[in-house]
């Protein structure tokens, strides 16, 4: 008669699992920095189970998972309020730790139960989770961690609005200039999610807060740091050209001292910059903080992200033939329709500048943007190359339009008395 001394260990029911990490998680409260090892026993622990669950959520590799204990889980965690003690603990635990819960997290963000979200209600019954989480760009141990589960957040609606209407949404203004490049970089991939996931949820806090938002961008789109101003000069234009921000789009280009912000930034200088190189290939000789001599192309992609946000202010008019409207698509339209007449004061500073203008924008041109001197694949290159003539028509189709306008502005001013 065969036997085995070893029984096949039965699989952990979901309650099970949810149990074994919540008790794990708590258990690191009893352990102190001098009990060393049973510290590391407890995160050795947190960190088996959360593979557990890893592999409950999304399989193995092998085996499919089972969606009717995923939906259990979901249930389970937000039953034994687990949310909370992942996002708390999280400074505590290791890398790999971290890892597998932001995977875990997303997975039961988008866990749908009866037609519910119901990690999405957990949070919604929890919002300080969502300031915790924002808070924690100041700590780069856990920055990116926190910055991966805030944009799995943000996809929610509700969850971008509270983001967007609490006092934490400010600090975005800081943390995109943080001296660590990785942290600012995510940071700044958090804000432009903020600023374009949903557009009229957008669009309402802009309505309501428009006087403090756009104090604190002037400073974005004027910061000394090159990286900061373009993304920002590029995000601006992106969330005023939606559809629902269009009465945004006409109050700000009403405003003359957003017109002599984009004109200064039109007249940008040469500069040295000094950029952290932290993603990509670096070309043999550069150090990961090397001061590059692309000041030139620096100060040209700074002109063209200026020059699409100008350009609302040059071609704000009544009417536009139906030539001019073949040029742009529907939503690219609008910001020229948006203003049905310029004020005076703008039509006077177009018209007064109108030598110095024409001169910066003769010499612009759409050319190469500057790569920072990373190296990029072929195919990357060729999509570059094939996407670059059709651009280049364009803009200078937008330019010649712009000129003809400041034009036509100059002669109405000398004709009135």
């Amino acid at each position: 008669m065969s036997f085995s001394f070893f029984k096949a260990s039965r699989p952990k029911t979901p309650q099970e699992v949810v149990k074994t990490i919540k008790d794990s998680l708590m258990a690191l409260d009893t352990k102190t920095v001098v009990e060393v090892k049973a510290l590391e026993k407890a995160l050795e622990e947190v960190e088996k189970n959360f593979v557990t669950l890893r592999c409950m959520l999304c399989g193995d590799g092998e085996v499919e998972p089972n969606m009717d204990q995923v939906s259990q889980l979901a249930l389970e965690v937000c039953k034994e309020d687990v949310p909370a003690l992942m996002i708390q603990k999280l400074p505590n635990l290791g890398w790999e730790a971290r890892k597998d819960l932001v995977h875990c997290w997303s997975i039961l963000l988008k866990q749908k139960v009866d037609s519910r979200y119901c990690s999405v209600e957990y949070i919604e019954n929890h919002f300080e989770f969502l300031d915790f989480l924002v808070v924690c760009y100041d700590n780069k141990e856990i920055a990116l961690n926190c910055g991966l589960m805030l944009r799995e957040c943000i996809k929610f609606p509700t969850l971008a609005k509270y983001i967007l209407e609490s006092a934490s949404f400010e600090l975005f203004f800081k943390f995109v200039e943080l001296p660590n490049f990785d942290v600012a970089s995510d940071a700044f991939s958090t804000f432009k999610d903020l600023m374009t996931k949903h557009c009229t949820v957008v669009a309402e806090y802009l309505t309501a807060h428009y006087d403090e938002f756009f104090d604190l961008y002037e400073k974005l789109v004027t910061s000394s740091n090159y990286v900061t101003r373009r993304q920002s000069l590029k995000l601006l234009s992106e969330f005023l050209l939606e559809p629902p921000s269009s009465h945004i789009m006409k109050r700000y280009i009403l405003e003359v001292r957003y017109l002599k912000v984009m004109m200064t930034l039109l007249k940008s200088q040469q500069m040295v910059l000094t950029v952290p190189i932290l993603r990509g290939k670096v070309k043999k000789g550069l150090s990961p903080h090397s001061t590059m001599g692309c000041g030139e192309d620096s100060s040209k992609n700074i002109q063209i992200a200026a020059f699409h946000i100008f350009k609302a202010w040059s071609y704000a008019r009544t009417s536009i033939s139906h030539a001019i409207m073949s040029y742009y698509d529907s939503l690219a339209f609008k910001v020229f329709v948006a203003n049905p007449s310029k004020p005076r004061e703008v039509k006077m500073i177009l018209a007064k500048n109108r030598e110095k203008l024409l001169e910066l924008l003769l010499n612009l041109s759409a050319g190469k943007e500057t790569l920072l001197n990373f190296e990029i694949s072929s195919v990357e290159m060729d999509d570059i190359v094939s996407s670059s003539g059709v651009e280049d028509e364009q803009f200078e189709e937008e330019k010649e339009l712009i000129i003809k306008e400041i034009d036509r502005l100059s002669r109405l001013s000398n004709r009135d008395p």
